[in-house]
């Protein structure tokens, strides 16, 4: 794989690197105000879980797919396979996790900034692949590829599995929290999140990309925290929380 110089594309990623690094450095203290840790007095200014979720990663679906339309035809098979694997993450946060979930309602200020976040990342991940990604007729043969869509799709179905065990969790207009069981949450308790980073993880393997590297990096930075704050929060709030239970790394962390 080879990919033309292009500035907008390398302080975009630099700028997801940078930005991953000091939002990790911000959640040591506190995690991001949504969710379980949206303020009380914010809760005027929230919007249902469903309509949130689905305002804020729609853009992350549909930049890539406008820039491949208005791209014409003639692209590699490396180009859409990845391609194909970034949509396939936002058309079910977007388009099915936002219609199933149960979540608390998230603020505002929250849902603009993901979505502008979301669309620039779009943009970053959908130009770089379109335009400036040149994958060899090799590329396809290499184990790299192979290793790193199955990590993929090993995270898609973790992410997928341990919603539908949340949503279980509560019925329609509660808002309670009960000991996820089931899984990999018999082994952490961010699961989900585990879920997802292996998907960017694996993405990032089989692009070996400096934009795919970015995502990846921004995404354990940003949610990899966040397990460990739900994982606190589950032991404060259960005695009975199982011990053995790592936050994000099986046996390890």
């Amino acid at each position: 794989m080879t990919s033309c110089r292009d500035s907008a594309v390398f302080y975009l990623s630099w700028t997801l690197l940078l930005g991953g690094a000091a939002l990790f450095w911000r959640q040591r203290r506190a995690c991001a105000l949504y969710g379980r840790y949206t303020p009380g007095q914010a809760q005027g200014r929230c919007y249902p879980a469903g309509l949130a979720w689905f305002l804020q990663e729609v853009p992350a679906l549909l930049t890539p797919l406008l820039l491949l339309l208005w791209s014409g035809t003639g692209f590699e098979t490396g180009t859409l396979l990845l391609l194909g694997t970034f949509v396939l993450h936002y058309g079910y946060r977007s388009l099915i996790y936002a219609f199933l979930t149960r979540g608390r309602p998230v603020p505002l200020h929250i849902i603009v900034f993901s979505a502008a976040f979301c669309s620039l990342n779009g943009v970053l991940q959908g130009h770089h692949l379109l335009h400036c990604a040149h994958f060899d007729h090799t590329w396809m043969t290499r184990t790299r590829l192979a290793a790193g869509c199955f990590l993929f799709l090993v995270g898609l179905s973790i992410n997928v599995h341990s919603d539908f065990i949340l949503r279980g969790l509560r019925k329609p207009g509660e808002h309670v929290y009960r000991i996820p069981r089931g899984g990999l949450f018999e082994l952490v308790s961010g699961a989900n999140f585990l879920g997802e980073i292996l998907e960017w993880c694996g993405y990032a393997v089989a692009a070996g990309t400096l934009p795919a590297f970015a995502w990846a990096f921004f995404t354990v930075c940003s949610i990899g925290p966040r397990a460990v704050h739900h994982h606190r929060d589950y032991r404060q709030r259960f005695e009975d929380y199982p011990p053995s239970r790592k936050a994000i790394i099986p046996f390890l962390l």
